[in-house]
């Protein structure tokens, strides 16, 4: 309340804007949080399993390859077509494995509710900003400003 205990100071309705913005960026900042968390997790995820295809496929080419290379040269192939042949289909799966991981890598999002309630919230403080320039008293003179633009 203000000093004649029916309306509150400018200083106080300014104490309660910056109480109220401090409030909504906190609490934005912790929606951004909480996303971000989901959004890493699931970047793990897909990180991990393009690890894991590097690695599988780094194992089937020096393990496999060799002993079916050496089985097609059993079935009368020559050993360097053996080979090729078994290079070329360990590499096609090694392919196969890296777009499952982008794929899992694609579902990983940035924070869009928070980047979606911050933008409304700068759209409802731009309208209660255009309510308190209507709602000024239509006799009074316009009050200086200071270098940050703000009125005294």
């Amino acid at each position: 309340m203000g000093p004649n205990g029916s309306e509150p100071t400018v200083g106080q309705l300014v104490a309660n804007a910056s109480k109220d913005l401090s409030n909504l960026v906190r609490g934005e900042l912790e929606l951004a949080k909480t996303e971000l968390k989901k959004t890493a997790v699931a970047a793990g995820t897909g990180a991990g399993m393009f690890g894991a295809a590097a690695f599988l496929a780094v194992l089937a080419i020096i393990l496999l390859s060799i002993a079916a290379a050496y089985g097609l040269t059993a079935l009368g192939l020559h050993p360097a077509l053996a080979f090729l042949i078994i290079a070329v289909l360990y590499l096609l799966i090694g392919v196969v494995l890296v777009l499952l991981g982008k794929r899992a890598l694609g579902g990983a999002k940035g924070p869009q509710r928070a980047i979606e309630t911050s933008k409304e919230s700068v759209e409802v403080l731009k309208a209660i900003g255009k309510d308190v320039e209507e709602t000024e008293p239509a006799g009074s003179t316009p009050r200086p400003t200071g270098e940050s633009g703000v009125r005294r």
